[in-house]
């Protein structure tokens, strides 16, 4: 009867904080839907206008509930809408392609981080966030780093950057690709190896046509799938360089592989054996959307906005580097075919 009372106080407890980041959530998808622009950066716009609710203990919970439980739930139903058969129609020198560009963007935001005396975090962060899945795969690679409020800021700077560079590079890339000698696949594998979020490489392909739209969305899932095997990767990183330091403390605060990435993985299986009809992979990806929207909107409730603004120029110079150098390698490779 006790944990029966304490669950109905714990759920409770968190339904007012869910409240308001659903309504910011539906708040956004409305001016999206009406006015164009991404759904995750006008959650992300509204929420931190609400950050002084996150003061409210009655509020607080339910915002750390959508913050890191919804957070991890939408990312692992990414999973759904990923089969094998989607990565074995990439081909061989594609997969390459992608799979190396992702490694050496990361590896640019970390040595961005050194250049600007950042803190490694906000490498991982930015690199992990331009080469696979924007602003989702900041909040899984925060996921598993140290929590700290420092990292906080970090993540939602990162989420706000990645999804405005996104935006443009949306715009942008199309007509450039029409003054280059690519074909429509080529065009498509450049906008899915390149820009950062899922819908707008969707949106970016079809301006060229569905051959590039086609092309442009498998390497883009391409790229989400890549993303578990590079947070464990993170992961076990930490916990080596914590355990190198002789930080137990520090140590203790990087989680093992969390389990929603295992659920991801879980889901990619299921979904490659055909176990269930197309309409529930269609509900997986459109739940997995809303929850997003959800776990960005409490972000923004729980970051200050002065705070956010004495990250200062470098995280800027940082996404904008990295976005160029991926959009670069992949052109060269493509090119170089």
């Amino acid at each position: 009867m006790k944990r029966i009372a304490l669950l109905r106080t714990s759920v409770a407890g968190k339904w007012p904080g869910t409240i308001v980041c659903v309504t910011i959530a539906l708040a956004a998808t409305f001016l999206s839907q009406h006015y164009g622009g991404p759904q995750l950066l006008y959650a992300l716009l509204i929420g931190l206008t609400f950050h002084f609710l996150h003061g409210n203990p009655q509020i607080s919970a339910g915002i750390d509930f959508c913050a890191r439980t919804l957070l991890r739930t939408g990312v692992a139903l990414l999973g759904a809408r990923i089969t094998a058969d989607q990565v074995a129609h990439l081909g061989l020198r594609t997969g390459i392609i992608v799979a190396l560009g992702l490694c050496l963007t990361i590896l640019c935001g970390l040595a961005m981080s050194r250049l600007l005396s950042r803190r490694m975090e906000e490498g991982l962060l930015s690199g992990g966030a331009v080469a696979i899945c924007g602003a989702s795969a900041a909040m899984a690679i925060a996921a598993v780093l140290p929590q700290s409020k420092e990292n906080e800021r970090l993540t939602l700077f990162t989420v706000v950057g990645v999804t405005v560079f996104s935006t443009l590079a949306m715009i942008v890339y199309p007509f450039a690709l029409h003054y280059l000698p690519l074909s429509p696949i080529q065009s498509g594998v450049f906008l899915g190896g390149t820009i950062h979020d899922v819908a707008q490489v969707v949106a970016a392909g079809m301006l060229l046509g569905p051959e590039a739209a086609d092309a442009a969305t498998l390497v883009k899932l391409f790229r989400v799938l890549l993303l578990v095997p590079v947070v464990i990767v993170i992961t076990f990183a930490l916990r080596k360089l914590s355990g190198e330091a002789g930080n137990a403390k520090v140590g203790s605060r990087v989680p093992s592989v969390p389990g929603f990435l295992v659920a991801f993985m879980a889901l990619v299986v299921l979904s490659s054996l055909g176990v269930w009809p197309p309409a529930v992979t269609a509900l997986a990806s459109e739940s997995s959307r809303w929850l997003l929207v959800i776990a960005i909107a409490a972000a923004g409730v729980k970051t200050s906005f002065e705070e956010l603004l004495k990250l200062g120029w470098q995280p800027v110079l940082m996404l904008f580097v990295e976005t160029l150098f991926i959009a670069t390698f992949v052109l060269i490779a493509l090119l170089a075919l």
